[in-house]
């Protein structure tokens, strides 16, 4: 099989919501899953639409609770397109077709990445002689980001008749594809007009109900035939579909083809002043289905060129199609849009479409190969500083304190209580103590200026955002004299399990490390960058943000005095941590046949993980995937903490017992902080990371979106996991490390106006090279020292155990 293509065998319902999440089609504008045209949303099949940031805030009565949501909006149906036979014999047209209305020969999915296109190809068969050949390619346009196409080719074998062709654009959508949500209002569409436009258009137009988006698509259908088009066509707008019949010949040797173009456009869309107008205009100019072919393909292997990673074998397989879906969620055109990073993509509605932290693990590869989607992405989190102060404002704090969970418009999405599915409780919820996703966004853009060089950027917005998040922090440390150290109380860490200490009346938890050291980390940027910017541009800023000097020069002493709790030699993940109950895992794997949501195992029995030393996923040891291992060292001393290669082993393998994984993001940690620490047991969870979604080892939840963190995070493994690479104080640092089944390895990034800077790995040697430019060269830091690699240079660099020798010899 191609590394480039990905194929699915057979029919099999149970598998077709995972089928459709992973052959979902995107441009970073709009995207729609893989499903089969001929179906409308049901058990099985679920074609749903989505554009980037359109949501909607709907009320519900649930369990005697009014209960408020945003949603990513289903957009209506333009997929829409089935088909039924009538044989000469025959007076009557037969069933429409569908996988169940006629006998199934051979059906099967054809992804491929390079060209982004989606293939359906199956045989039907009609009677002992007769056959109906179907194929069907799909494109949703990367170079016409409002562009879509379908094109279906029916091969009769064995008989000759007629064809009547359904294509319809489908408005009677709603939000479906969660079944945990069904209890909830879930109808977000209003307002539905459909029309037409001789002689191939038919067009539907609405709006959410609360948002008052308006959206508008065009659909052109044409029908072709070698015996000549369409025996009849009829453009029948009605109700909430707008539908486009069409009968064409058909005969063996004489395959029908069909073809579907779509446009889509929102009042969100710039330079426009009539979304339908828009629409019908865009169709009705597209080009053939080969042109828009060609044009898209074209678009793709651009993209391709500045991000592609290279890899062999069925890891390299993996991350290619991990890219690929990033891609298509956060593409060239995501640089004009307002939006954040979803955290399951542009493909399906878990999580209601919002957005977490997740640009934590999305942006570090971003930074390097699409510095523009890195940028805008930063503008979304900026355009709501402004309610993240003021949120800061309604709990009593200073500075910005940023939602756990965002949609629209910045303010805190996450619910007040959810459903437990194996108890049927509702129970509360506390995650929006998480307050560490401030930190998550001050180091995504310091690592963004640094990989760009984008100081206009940092001192401007990026200052901005990194001085009200550290005015957070410092508001939020509160002195303890008993200690002589700043505490952060209150809080729950990226774990997620605990969210308070058993039987206490308050939710939160005190001195979180991670919370603790990243604020520490943030305060301490944000001082270096005060002391770094011109005077002017200093006191600009504190005027601006009311900040006093004297204010910001109280935030040095917090930096240094921050707690972090230690117990018996190791990390606390909290302070108290030591005090909970030891679970009995083997007792909990035997009970159960997965124990990754083991929150929800334990409620149903009538108990609380909030008892025990039990972790859903990387909380301590996300530091050791945010920071070197030297740059940790040195934040633990600043704080005056003793963190040595014994202590930092010790906590690995103490939370590596007592986690079970319940989010995606969980192994891909823990297999980058073990590569780096040089573990053999590091790709076990690299390759769960690997397959966390082409398996959907979590039972499910990937039919209900891709999880975009985990899967950018596996090319952020290699990037920056096994290259040790750092963009900091002008140079690339790189100190790579050993992972024999991902010994081979290449990409090329963007770095500070060098674009196509290759880094390849072939066993023991590592190449540099650096395109022809009239840039300046660029310094690389080694283990042993530093090389300077002009344009047009190359360096290759021999890898012995922990050093790393520069090989003149391997110049170019």
């Amino acid at each position: 099989m191609s590394e480039w293509i990905r194929e699915w065998s057979g029919y099999d319902p149970a598998a077709e919501r995972l089928r459709e999440s992973l052959c979902t089609l995107g441009n970073g504008y709009f995207a729609t899953r893989g499903a089969l045209p001929e179906r409308r949303a049901g058990l099985v099949n679920y074609p749903g639409t989505y554009a980037a940031g359109c949501y909607n805030r709907l009320e519900s009565a649930v369990a005697g609770r009014r209960v408020v949501n945003e949603d990513l909006v289903n957009l209506p149906n333009w997929l829409l397109l089935r088909f039924r036979l009538r044989r000469v014999e025959e007076e009557v047209w037969g069933p429409w077709f569908s996988p169940g209305s006629y006998p199934i020969i051979e059906h099967g999915h054809t992804l491929d990445l390079r060209r982004g296109t989606l293939t359906r190809s199956s045989r039907h068969r009609i009677d002992e002689s007769a056959v109906l050949g179907v194929e069907q390619t799909r494109l949703v346009h990367m170079g016409e980001p409002h562009l879509a196409a379908l094109r279906t080719v029916l091969t009769a074998e064995g008989w000759s008749g007629e064809i009547e062709v359904e294509s319809a654009i489908d408005g009677a959508v709603m939000n479906g594809n969660v079944h945990r949500y069904r209890a909830l209002d879930r109808h977000h569409l209003t307002r539905v007009r459909t029309g037409a436009l001789e002689p191939h258009t038919v067009w539907l137009t609405c709006r959410t109900s609360s948002s008052d988006v308006s959206v508008a698509l065009a659909a052109r259908t044409t029908a072709d035939s070698t015996d000549g088009g369409a025996t009849a066509s009829e453009l029948r707008p009605a109700g909430h579909r707008a539908v486009h019949r069409l009968t064409v010949s058909v005969a063996p040797g004489r395959p029908v083809t069909v073809d579907k173009t779509v446009a889509l456009f929102t009042s969100h869309d710039r330079a426009i002043g009539d979304p339908l107008g828009e629409a019908v205009d865009r169709v009705s100019a597209a080009a053939t289905f080969p042109a828009v072919l060609d044009s898209h393909v074209t678009a793709w292997a651009r993209l391709w060129r500045r991000a592609d990673i290279q890899v062999p074998g069925e890891a390299g397989r993996i991350l290619r199609f991990h890219l690929f879906h990033v891609l298509q969620t956060l593409s060239p055109h995501t640089a004009d849009l307002d939006v954040g990073v979803p955290a399951r993509g542009l493909h399906g509605e878990a999580y209601r479409g919002h957005v977490f932290w997740d640009e934590l693990f999305v942006l570090p590869y971003l930074n390097l190969h699409l510095p523009e989607v890195s940028r805008s992405l930063l503008n979304y989190r900026h355009r709501r500083l402004p309610r993240a102060c003021r949120a800061a404002t309604a709990a009593g704090r200073a500075g910005a304190m940023y939602p756990w969970q965002s949609g629209s418009d910045g303010r805190e999405e996450s619910q007040r209580w959810h459903l437990n599915p194996a108890s049927g409780r509702w129970l509360p919820d506390h995650s929006r103590l998480q307050h560490h996703v401030g930190s998550a966004i001050a180091y995504n853009v310091w690592q963004y200026c640094e990989a760009t060089g984008d100081m206009e950027y940092l001192h401007t917005k990026g200052a901005e955002m990194l001085l009200q998040i550290a005015r957070f922090w410092a508001d939020l440390a509160a002195f303890d004299t008993g200690s002589g150290r700043y505490r952060i109380r209150g809080v729950v860490g990226p774990d997620e399990y605990h969210d308070g200490y058993p039987g206490a009346a308050l939710p939160g938890l005190d001195d979180n490390a991670y919370t603790n050291v990243t604020a520490a980390w943030v305060l301490t940027r944000t001082l270096q960058l005060m002391r770094r910017l011109p005077a002017w541009r200093r006191e600009e800023l504190l005027d601006r943000l009311l900040l006093s000097a004297d204010e910001v020069q109280g935030w040095e002493d917090i930096s240094r005095r921050l707690r972090v709790p230690f117990h018996r030699g190791v990390i606390s993940q909290f302070q108290g941590y030591d005090d909970l109950a030891e679970l009995d895992w083997d007792a909990y794997r035997a009970r159960y046949s997965s124990i990754r949501r083991l929150d929800r195992i334990l409620e149903a029995e009538g108990d609380t993980v909030n008892r025990y030393k039990a972790s859903k996923q990387a909380d301590v040891l996300m530091l050791g995937y945010l920071f070197s291992p030297a740059e940790l060292r040195h934040l633990f001393q600043r704080l005056g903490y003793d963190l040595d290669d014994d202590v930092w082993s010790r906590t690995v393998d103490y939370y590596l017992q007592r986690t079970s994984h319940g989010s995606t993001l969980s192994e891909l940690v823990h297999g980058f902080v073990l590569a780096r620490a040089r573990r053999a047991d590091a790709w076990q969870y690299v390759h769960e990371a690997l397959n966390a979604d082409v398996a959907d080892i979590q039972g499910g939840t990937t039919g209900e979106g891709i999880h975009l963190g985990a899967m950018a995070g596996t090319l952020d493994l290699v990037q920056r996991g096994l290259t040790g690479l750092e963009t900091r104080e002008d140079a690339l640092w790189l100190d790579p490390v050993p992972l024999p089944a991902l010994s081979e390895y290449g990409f090329t990034m963007h770095y500070r106006g060098h674009w196509g800077v290759g880094v390849r790995r072939r066993g023991a040697r590592l190449e540099i090279s650096v395109p022809d430019s009239e840039q300046s060269p660029i310094r690389v830091v080694l283990a042993d020292g530093a090389v300077t690699i002009a344009p047009g240079e190359t360096r290759s660099l021999v890898l012995l155990g922990s050093s790393i020798l520069d090989d003149p010899a391997g110049q170019d």
